[in-house]
């Protein structure tokens, strides 16, 4: 074994010798015929990735909140065990406990339907950057000028739904204030469970291995898209049959091994590379820490409430472990950003372009002032942060809160034309704004909201004098604990907002009606919508300023650096590519590319969250591999590590080998590689999958679903 590490190391070296290494992006469909991807280590024609006018694997890779990839003629979705998470916990109660015990469906008629998911297929792109901005005029308000963005990219949407029947328009910015690109996706609505395994392998580890390397998680989990009969996208009904896509992806049931060339196409979240040191600065030194002490305590608390009854633990699953995700990214973050100087070193690159900004006469008159006008829209968010970070968390934090902003929100909304609403109340989107309502009425508990909008109440009257939140203190009628604690005794007793029915009729009712129901969840509410509706005002003069700015700023750089850039990644699709590869997070520490079934053994205590089933220990210790055993390792590959650029939205995403075929499932980053969204580096960035091996000997010898792997095309007789 010493032997076969030593000479695959030795291998791995000469390859990164002879080949180059992955470079720095998530980039657009666009812009990959740039790469030369072929001299990389690509052994297929670019033009198999992406062809605008013809079949390509991109029409096999589906967005469904995160990333998926369809994987057989039937409409099979792969993608991870923590993207499927929250349609699971919903389906599950304490007699039917599918996150402990996973979920199979052994046919079709078993299956079940994947609450509040959906599935959006790329069809078509193309730039309309100069419709979108026509509707600036000079002289315009930084507000006005969002606003009619805004409005303008509502009508061109709404334009495209119209001429494309069943199709999803959005149009995302690439760069700020400069370009936008209209997406058209085929989008599906009828998604449903086929199998999940249980909580012990597709989050083995938990939060105390998330954002880790080595890694033993087996995050995957199968969905399957159905349609109406003639193949049109439809709400579930029984009647509906499996879709077909335009293009599956084959699996390479041998893997991959160290070195491989790879690639991912994923729906890649937000990035902040093209962003100034002041925007960095604010997030190391208020926004980041305030959002990790406000997560931690929640999750203390919700974890506490949950301890002793697995009924009220199912309903606050999928919270705890949106909190924990992004508390410990932020703390990675953090982290990152003070070893690495980040904040100082974008400020000496900034230091440097002003230098070569006043050398010149021309570009000192267009840009001089440019980066001091950012510096200030940011001192201007640092003078109320705490008090306008409250107010963004406080709906988002009490969930009674939540459905009265909502509601008496949407009593304002639906009133005006559909282009003139905030998105979530525009007809498009209303109904889907319905099923999230309910979903989080089916995980609500009184006790935890009582707690977190008494905590969350006390920081708001703790506030600094200038930034206190004058609403809040008349609605309460003082400031002290036993006033809050009242308060609260009295907004829960009468309000009758977690009855769905209520709630739903509250959601079509006039600002009238809702006075008449004299609620005092909406009278908090209605307090409190002058406040959030001029600090939307405030966001929205902030954006309209840093559009403005930001888009010069992208002139400069070029000019700076002589140099194109790709946009920050937004939501959209796209590539990124790179090796099979190891790295040394610290002096005298080097980690392996490849995890193994030896390593879920050794990690095992018993107790969550190491708590392997019995089963996998008797086919570990029957050696029962079957076909997906290493040849080298001589044993079940579970986790790859590789140095492509990737971020939040990219779970799920398939791992691609040089012929591009299926080799791992996209799921995390390593700690170091958390600060991947402001920065990429070769030497820390890094990127974590589940292996195909381990996949489908999870699913073929644990889970007994062999109808799966033939479905997959896997041959089972071995």
């Amino acid at each position: 074994m010493k032997i076969y590490r030593v000479f695959i190391l030795f291998i791995t070296l000469l390859v990164l010798v002879l080949f180059c290494v992955a470079d720095e992006g998530m980039w657009p469909m666009s812009e990959i015929s740039k790469l030369n991807l072929r001299d990389k280590g690509l052994e297929i024609p670019p033009e198999e990735i992406y062809n605008p006018d013809g079949l390509s694997l991109i029409y096999a890779v589906v967005n469904v909140g995160a990333t998926g990839s369809f994987v057989s003629p039937d409409g099979l979705i792969i993608t991870n065990h923590h993207v499927a998470y929250g349609s699971v916990q919903a389906a599950s109660t304490k007699e039917k406990d599918y996150i402990r015990h996973g979920f199979l469906a052994r046919n079709l008629s078993d299956e079940i339907p994947a609450q509040g998911r959906t599935a959006r297929i790329i069809d078509s792109f193309r730039d309309v950057s100069e419709e979108v901005l026509s509707v600036v005029e000079p002289g315009m308000s930084y507000a006005d000028r969002t606003k009619a963005v805004e409005r303008k990219i509502k009508d061109i949407v709404k334009r495209e739904e119209k001429q494309h029947p069943g199709k999803r328009a959005e149009v995302a910015e690439m760069f700020s204030g400069k370009t936008y690109v209209l997406f058209l996706y085929t989008y599906l609505r009828d998604i449903r469970l086929v199998y999940v395994p249980p909580r012990s392998i597709g989050e083995f580890g938990g939060e105390t291995d998330n954002w880790m390397w080595p890694r033993h998680t087996g995050d995957f989990s199968f969905m399957r898209a159905y349609v109406a009969p003639d193949g049109s996208p439809a709400d579930y009904s029984p009647d509906n049959v499996p879709f077909h896509p335009k293009k599956y992806l084959r699996i390479a049931p041998e893997g991959v091994r160290e070195g491989d060339f790879v690639f991912i196409l994923g729906y890649p979240g937000r990035t902040y590379r093209h962003r100034t040191s002041y925007f960095l600065s604010f997030e190391e030194e208020i926004r980041m820490p305030y959002v990790v002490d406000w997560y931690q305590w929640q999750i203390d608390i919700i974890q506490k409430i949950g301890e002793k009854d697995r009924g009220i633990a199912i309903k606050h699953l999928s919270r705890i472990k949106g909190l924990s995700n992004t508390m410990k990214n932020y703390r990675g973050k953090l982290v990152g950003m003070e070893r690495l100087d980040m904040t100082a070193k974008k400020r000496a690159e900034e230091e440097n372009m002003q230098k070569f900004i006043d050398a010149d006469g021309n570009l000192k008159a267009k840009y001089g002032d440019l980066l001091e006008k950012i510096g200030e829209v940011f001192r201007d968010m640092r003078q109320n942060a705490e008090s306008e970070l409250l107010l963004d968390y406080l709906p988002r934090s009490v969930i009674m809160l939540y459905f009265a902003t909502t509601v008496y929100e949407a009593a304002h909304e639906l009133r005006k034309p559909d282009l003139e609403r905030e998105s979530a109340y525009m007809d498009r989107n209303f109904p889907r704004l319905k099923q999230r309502l309910a979903l989080y009425l089916r995980n609500y508990f009184e006790p935890t909201d009582k707690i977190v909008l008494k905590e969350i109440l006390l920081r708001a009257f703790r506030l600094p004098e200038g930034q206190r939140i004058k609403a809040l203190e008349e609605i309460i009628g003082g400031r002290t604990e036993g006033d809050i604690e009242i308060f609260i005794k009295n907004v829960f007793e009468k309000s009758r907002l977690d009855k769905e029915a209520i709630l739903m009729k509250a959601l079509e009712m006039s600002p009238d009606e809702l006075y008449e129901m004299n609620d005092p969840f909406i009278q908090l509410a209605a307090a409190l919508y002058p406040v959030f509706q001029e600090q939307k005002e405030k966001d929205r003069t902030r954006k309209g300023i840093l559009d403005e700015l930001r888009a010069k700023l992208i002139d400069v750089k070029q000019e700076y650096l002589k140099k194109d850039f790709i946009p920050d990644a937004n939501g959209t699709l796209r590539l990124t590519y790179g090796r099979i590869r190891g790295y040394s997070p610290r002096d005298a520490v080097w980690y392996n590319p490849i995890t193994t079934l030896e390593g879920v053994i050794e990690k095992t205590t018993g107790k969550e969250p190491f708590d392997t089933p019995e089963k996998i220990f008797s086919l570990y210790k029957e050696r029962n591999f079957g076909r997906f055993a290493h040849p080298g390792l001589k044993t079940v590959p579970v986790c790859i590590l590789y140095d492509m650029d990737t971020t939040g939205g990219n779970s799920g995403s398939p791992v691609l080998n040089a012929r591009g075929e299926l080799i791992g499932v996209n799921f995390d980053r390593a700690y170091e590689a958390t600060i991947n969204d402001f920065g990429w580096s070769d030497s820390y960035s890094r990127s974590i999958g589940v292996d195909i091996r381990y996949v489908l000997w999870v699913t073929q010898k644990y889970g007994g679903v062999n109808t799966l792997l033939r479905e997959l095309g896997i041959d089972v007789s071995q």
